[in-house]
């Protein structure tokens, strides 16, 4: 297997609050990208939102055998934890998944 460093843009059609902004980084923690070499070396936030804006990013850490699959499980991730903080998919529409890092440790 392979760990993939996965971002994955969005934009937020809801009110984001504190608490759901707790329970969205609460739910990906899991997959902290910075738990790599890379994410580590690189200092990747895991979640980022854009100033003035209702648009994010999301980079995750992923295992996976090859990039299709590796793209295809962070998207997973992301929607069930924007689902558990409250965003329904048409409330948190979410962009291409891009592969941004690849380690074979």
């Amino acid at each position: 297997m392979t760990t993939y460093v996965v971002t994955i843009p969005g934009t937020l059609l809801a009110e984001r609050t504190e608490e759901t902004t707790k329970t969205l980084e609460s739910a990906l923690r899991p997959a902290d990208p910075r738990g790599t070499r890379f994410g580590e070396a690189e200092e990747l936030e895991m979640l980022t939102f854009y100033s003035g804006s209702s648009a994010f990013s999301v980079r995750l850490e992923v295992e996976a055998d090859d990039t299709v699959t590796a793209e295809q499980e962070a998207r997973r991730t992301v929607t069930a934890a924007l689902r558990a903080a409250g965003y329904a998919e048409d409330k948190a529409p979410l962009g291409d998944a891009v592969i941004t890092g690849i380690t074979t440790e």
